[in-house]
């Protein structure tokens, strides 16, 4: 068991380590800052601000939680070791060994969020997914990615919300914007952020001709309405109508659909989802808060970048990943040449290899991989 020990007392000092990095006690700190405060008399008087902080102290509970555990677990297995090595056991010393390799398992996962420490990472995304030009093609391709996106949230149990969304003419979608909910959201879908191309035989060609498809992915971090840039009232430009369903039928017949233009920037935001058009106008109004955050944080990084010459613009021509489904299978992403040859798998929502090269090769500032097109 000698071999067992040193490799359980090395990865006693890797978790203690990956704690520190993760300042796991500062977190244990807020966390007993918070609690007093929710048992504070009229805590609940302001509800919105008591979700928010009731939200803080579950996720950092469940931090800590997780990482004590890990570390007593790893304890536990070092003194099982030292009590093997003093009196043997085939059956337990099996055991440990299996119990060693799981918990490595568990610990890589664990230690995959210290690549998530960006400014934003922590927070909820919103997504939008906007068909290229190619009508039906590119309507198609669109639905297939809200698609895997939305697979690949929901195998995270994270909570997707429909905000808005456009039909196709005859199949798939125009656009759709939706809120992503849940731990590290933005962190984990920012990787999504940009032109995706599909290549394939077309099931609406009656030639069974090859196509290429593009749909852009927009992800946003959603902000918090205290961190965020101000809005002059003057420079908004508010339309109601009328919330389309599928078809052109009605979803109900007041005018509670909001569109919302911000008029220096032209960006427009619009949501039909709720009920309501006040509840309607305040997602919108969030929307656009942190679009308008998204634009501003996108200037400084800008700014930066070029002052090193390596800014690229994250428009319709830089492609950041290409799907092959004919004449082979691969998927790759452009950026880290990251690559798979299992598309069926990518599309039902298995993107955490892709997520996971992603945010190594950001995290190790490697350069962008992207030059010209990839088959």
């Amino acid at each position: 068991m000698i071999e067992e020990q040193k490799l359980l007392e090395e990865f006693l000092t890797k978790v203690d380590s990956t704690m520190k990095l993760l300042k796991i006690d500062e977190l244990k700190a807020e966390k007993q800052k918070l609690e007093a405060e929710m048992q504070a008399p009229g805590f609940w008087d302001n509800q919105e601000q008591a979700t928010k902080v009731s939200k803080r102290a579950s996720e950092i509970t469940n931090e800590v939680d997780t990482w004590e555990k890990m570390r007593n677990d790893v304890s536990e297995l070092l003194l099982l070791a030292h009590d093997l090595d003093k009196q043997a056991d085939a059956e337990l010393e099996a055991e440990l060994k299996k119990q060693i390799v799981e918990m490595q398992s568990q610990f890589e996962h664990l230690e995959f969020y210290l690549l998530l420490n960006g400014k934003h990472d922590n927070k909820n995304a919103i997504v939008a997914v906007h068909a290229g030009s190619g009508g039906t093609e590119a309507q198609d391709w669109a639905e297939m990615l809200r698609r895997m996106l939305f697979r690949y949230s929901e195998s995270k149990g994270w909570k997707v919300t429909i905000l808005d969304e456009a039909d196709g003419q005859e199949a798939g979608i125009k656009s759709c914007v939706f809120h992503v909910e849940g731990r590290y959201t933005y962190g984990h879908l920012q990787s999504e952020h940009g032109t995706h191309r599909l290549v394939r035989i077309s099931p609406f060609d009656a030639e069974s001709m090859r196509h290429t498809s593009f749909a852009l992915v927009e992800v946003i971090p959603e902000m918090d309405m205290s961190d965020v840039v101000q809005i002059d009232p003057k420079d908004l430009r508010i339309d109601t109508f009328m919330s389309g369903g599928k078809g052109g039928q009605s979803v109900n017949t007041t005018y509670s659909a909001v569109r919302i233009v911000h008029i220096p920037t032209g960006i427009t935001v619009q949501c039909q989802n709720e009920r309501s058009q006040i509840q309607n106008k305040d997602t919108a109004m969030k929307v656009l808060h942190s679009k308008l955050q998204k634009l501003q944080d996108e200037a400084d990084e800008k700014e930066r970048l070029e002052l090193r010459g390596e800014y690229k613009s994250a428009e319709w021509g830089n492609q950041i990943r290409s799907y092959v489904l004919h004449p082979y299978k691969m998927v790759k992403d452009i950026r880290t040449r990251y690559e798979m040859t299992e598309p069926d798998d990518v599309l039902n929502g298995e993107l955490d290899p892709f997520v996971e090269s992603y945010l190594r090769w950001k995290s190790a500032g490697k350069p962008d991989l992207r030059s010209g097109t990839d088959e």
